[in-house]
């Protein structure tokens, strides 16, 4: 997958609806987010994703890609997502993509980190 499918791929993550996640979210995938649970596996990540509000606009920044073997693709970024109503959410992130077959990519893993303040 080109780098500019990789992010448009990414950003439907964020802004898709449940049945997209279905599709592109592995069964055997592995999240860490920043609300309760936190660590999820599974059809619990894929769940706990199909019930997340969707973001209205997304950018990226710091975009890195990394393709270590053939259908593996893992990526890193910060993310400010936008909607409606709400206050925007600013997160570093990874995604972790395996191709099934030819152009068939699902998620097998995820993690949000929101920005760390350290007081000194």
């Amino acid at each position: 997958m080109e780098d500019s499918r990789v992010w448009e791929f990414e950003e439907s993550l964020w802004t898709a609806d449940a049945d997209h996640y279905r599709e592109a979210v592995d069964d055997c995938c592995l999240m860490v987010v920043p609300a309760a649970p936190h660590v999820m596996a599974g059809p619990e990540a894929i769940q706990a994703v199909i019930d997340t509000p969707r973001w209205s606009e997304v950018r990226f920044e710091q975009q890195k890609v990394s393709r270590p073997q053939e259908g593996l693709i893992v990526i890193a970024y910060q993310v400010t997502a936008s909607k409606p109503d709400a206050e925007d959410y600013t997160a570093f992130c990874t995604s972790t993509y395996r191709r099934l077959e030819h152009d068939v990519w699902r998620v097998v893993q995820h993690q949000q980190t929101p920005p760390i303040s350290i007081s000194e």
